[in-house]
């Protein structure tokens, strides 16, 4: 889920204690480890039975609309401070966000010469807004929180814009796209759905904060919904070229990470701020990705989305040790130096 209850304590956990803090980690942990074993679940169910888990498939959307909506209810206006008072990292993670992700996606399929339904579902993929895990990736990486927010409030709400836009660009060699139909859509399915939501949450924030603590298994169902409504349709297409769509994802997730860091780093950013640009750009919203190629493409084309939202998980889990231990490592070094000078 993109914004996990323990996101309303992550702001400030600097200033809670380090039990409060270690209770917090094992939540976040338990969330990034049960969040793919659902998602592998209903994926296995809309593989295996077919017939049942098709009766999701014409429903996508609204399952999108609610997972948005539940975003949309985590954020704080506060959130979108930092735009103001750090606008040149905002920059960076989003220019990254759109620029790393639906490059890295052109020169994938161009390698693996992937067919043109699931290049387009990969493109489609990179050009998506950031993933529904990276803040809680970010909190458990020791990563800069807020500007995870941040960055994915603002290239959430650029989606109608630049989603469909890029994807008819890219995607267009290999299918066709009806781009103002496909930004219609976001506008529907994400921009009112978030508008909504946090403006709930400006209105009547008690009754939101009594809510909060089930909103990241709502929307956690709501996204192994959205998995098994489009692999439901797409069994024969999981058989014959799954394992290459998994090669296609591991590369796209795993390059987004190290070309974020690296893009970052290029734009002389801190270690904390390129590791949370890191996991920003790595972490693509898979879902909406899967729920919009099964719409404007084809099943088959929504398959990427579907196992990068299981894949990109399992990495980040893995990525946030080795993000943790290096910002460790780095306050280890600085405290050293700090006695020091004494």
């Amino acid at each position: 889920m993109k914004k996990h209850s323990e996101d309303t304590d992550i702001h400030t956990a600097t200033s809670t204690a380090p039990a409060a803090r270690s209770a917090e980690d094992r939540n976040a942990l338990n969330a990034v480890t049960i969040f793919p074993i659902l998602i592998i679940i209903t994926a296995l169910w809309g593989f295996f039975s077919p017939s049942t888990a098709g009766v999701l498939t014409p429903h996508v959307n609204i399952f999108l609309g609610i997972i948005m909506f539940g975003m949309g209810l985590t954020l704080t206006l506060p959130d979108f401070k930092l735009v103001f008072t750090r606008p040149l990292p905002i920059l960076i993670g989003v220019v990254a966000q759109y620029l790393v992700m639906p490059s890295l996606a052109v020169l994938i399929a161009w390698a693996l010469q992937l067919p043109p339904e699931l290049a387009a579902g990969v493109i489609l993929v990179g050009c998506a807004p950031g993933g529904t895990s990276s803040n809680v990736i970010s909190y458990l990486a020791k990563a800069d929180v807020a500007l995870s927010v941040t960055m994915t409030s603002i290239s959430t709400l650029l989606a109608p814009l630049l989603t469909p836009l890029l994807t008819a660009w890219l995607a267009g060699t290999y299918m066709p796209v009806d781009g103002g139909n496909m930004a219609l859509s976001i506008v529907k399915i994400v921009l009112v759905p978030v508008i909504a939501g946090l403006l709930i949450r400006i209105l009547v924030p008690t009754v939101v904060d009594k809510i909060l603590p089930a909103l990241p298994w709502v929307s956690t169902i709501g996204i192994s919904c959205v998995v098994a409504a489009v692999v439901a349709p797409s069994h024969d297409q999981i058989v014959k070229a799954g394992a290459l769509v998994l090669i296609a994802v591991i590369l796209h997730n795993v390059l987004g990470y190290a070309v974020g860091f690296a893009f970052s780093k290029l734009c002389r950013t801190s270690n904390r701020v390129a590791r949370t640009v890191s996991v920003e750009v790595g972490m693509q919203n898979s879902g909406l990705a899967a729920g919009l190629a099964s719409k404007y493409f084809s099943p088959t084309a929504a398959l990427p989305g579907a196992i990068f939202s299981i894949w990109h998980n399992l990495s980040g889990a893995l990525i946030s040790v080795i993000y943790r231990r290096m910002q460790e490592r780095e306050e280890e070094k600085a405290a050293a130096q700090s006695e020091a000078a004494r």
